[in-house]
């Protein structure tokens, strides 16, 4: 058993030959599935993070109390700590299933709760003094967040190659997480912006040709105030896209979210189609009260 002092001490200790062996056969056997980049590199940093906390310790020989002890002692939000669950699950699951070892300590992970709808869209004031701030090549990223709802990862690798036209217009073939992908219908001016960027990526840099998504979310949070970041962008997107369209099903489609339920997390509701919900539910037209107005 490894002392609690002693868990806190090794979150930042390397980890041991051994854990990287282990870590980079996984890895393999998630190319190997299949799994697209982001994906292993997820699973990997979590398993890469168990390491350093728990390294000399080698990965078969931590228990199910040593697992949970430390993270039930992680202050995480829900969707991280299902998050780095499915990743220990993933990696001891797989470490069992090839005989490295006769003990999966995943197996105790208690199952956790999607958290509650928490909405963060950025707001209007927000939002115009990062276009402000922004470069041109900044500004667009922005754009593809705010009105076409992609994250930093698609927006990282969008490519020429993925634009498509049809009788309507412009749409964007967005390569989405988990290797899905998804058409992006594209409003004519974000089109054309693109089509004037010529071939290749849109974003070129290091990492196979484009820029990471990493470094895409730290440009954007760099212009951002307070704590806004890119993905509040696309909050805005699906909370402006739902009160305009009112359709749950379409906008799950165009953010590329495998269940509504993750959509639902997305949108914020205004106060005043609850209002306008509640009258219409009782006959009741909704009255527009005068400023300073009370209540009857």
């Amino acid at each position: 058993m490894i002392p609690e002092r002693d868990i806190a001490l090794r979150v930042t200790s390397p980890f041991s030959p051994e854990w990287a062996v282990a870590i980079d056969s996984f890895a393999t056997a998630l190319r190997a599935a299949g799994a697209p980049k982001t994906t292993i590199d997820t699973r990997t940093a979590h398993v890469k993070r168990l390491a350093r906390v728990f390294s000399p310790t080698g990965p078969w020989e931590i228990t199910d109390d040593e697992l949970i002890r430390w993270v039930g002692g992680e202050r995480w939000a829900a969707e991280t700590r299902r998050s780095y669950y499915a990743s220990f699950r993933k990696f001891y699951g797989w470490a069992y299933g090839t005989a490295r070892t006769t003990a999966n300590p995943a197996l105790a992970l208690p199952s956790v709760a999607p958290g509650q709808p928490s909405p963060r869209p950025t707001p209007d004031r927000v939002y115009k003094e990062t276009l402000l701030a922004a470069s041109r090549r900044e500004r667009l990223m922005v754009r593809l967040a705010e009105e076409q709802g992609l994250r930093r990862g698609e927006v990282a690798v969008a490519h020429s190659d993925d634009l498509i036209e049809d009788l309507t217009g412009w749409s964007l073939l967005v390569h989405g997480k988990g290797g899905k992908t998804r058409v992006v219908p594209l409003l004519d001016t974000v089109a054309a912006e693109l089509l004037m960027l010529g071939p290749g990526y849109f974003f070129p840099g290091h990492v196979d040709g484009h820029l990471s998504p990493r470094w895409v979310g730290k440009l954007l949070a760099r212009l951002m105030p307070g704590k806004w970041t890119m993905h509040s962008l696309r909050h805005r997107f699906a909370s402006k896209a739902y009160a305009a369209g009112d359709d749950l099903f379409a906008l799950q489609d165009v953010l590329g979210h495998a269940s509504p339920n993750t959509t639902r997390r997305y949108v914020h509701v205004p106060d005043d189609r609850r209002r306008r919900l509640v009258h219409a539910a009782a006959g009741v037209p909704v009255r527009r009260r005068e400023p300073g107005e009370l209540a009857a």
